[in-house]
């Protein structure tokens, strides 16, 4: 068990890790903060720069943490709440990735969450610092605090579509 759990966490916790680093730098194939800068605007969103950096630094910092398995619940939390703002965004096209939809963000939600309620594995840094085993209503809370904070960032951050931009969508379904 405790090695299918490390798997997961190198894989969901690098990845995440690797998405923040596109959306801050060159690296991985990111177009920089300008170019992370650009995709939230595009999205809706304001704030501009620091919009990306914060999303960037909570993609990287949770990431690492959940591949190291270190404040599991915290990571956790961290993940579905930048991942929760990602499957907003992409919520209208449907489930789906191949129309951009958002299985991939909600695939992640729930690993991060199944992470937090079955607690990082003897092979993490929670377990050699014996701050394991969490007890399973940390995995509620991260989950409660980690969509709280993804939604509430949408709300604070996105802006409503301008009326003719709503009008040619709604007119293009």
């Amino acid at each position: 068990m405790d090695t299918g759990i490390l798997i997961l966490r190198l894989l969901v916790g690098l990845l995440v890790a690797g998405h923040g680093v596109q959306k801050i730098s060159s690296h991985l194939g990111g177009r920089g903060l300008e170019g992370g800068t650009q995709e939230f605007r595009a999205d809706g969103f304001r704030g501009g720069a620091l919009t990306a950096l914060a999303a960037g630094g909570g993609q990287i910092g949770s990431g690492l943490l959940l591949a190291t398995g270190f404040l599991t619940p915290l990571a956790a939390t961290g993940a579905i709440g930048v991942m929760t703002v990602a499957l907003t965004v992409k919520w209208r096209n449907g489930l789906w990735v191949q129309n951009d939809g958002y299985e991939y963000p909600l695939v992640l939600i729930g690993t991060a969450a199944a992470l937090a309620a079955t607690g990082p594995g003897a092979w993490s840094l929670d377990a050699a610092l014996g701050l394991t085993p969490y007890p399973l209503w940390w995995a509620a809370l991260a989950l409660v605090a980690g969509l709280g904070s993804g939604l509430l960032t949408r709300l604070v951050l996105h802006r409503p579509a301008p009326a003719a931009s709503q009008t040619a969508t709604h007119g293009a379904h």
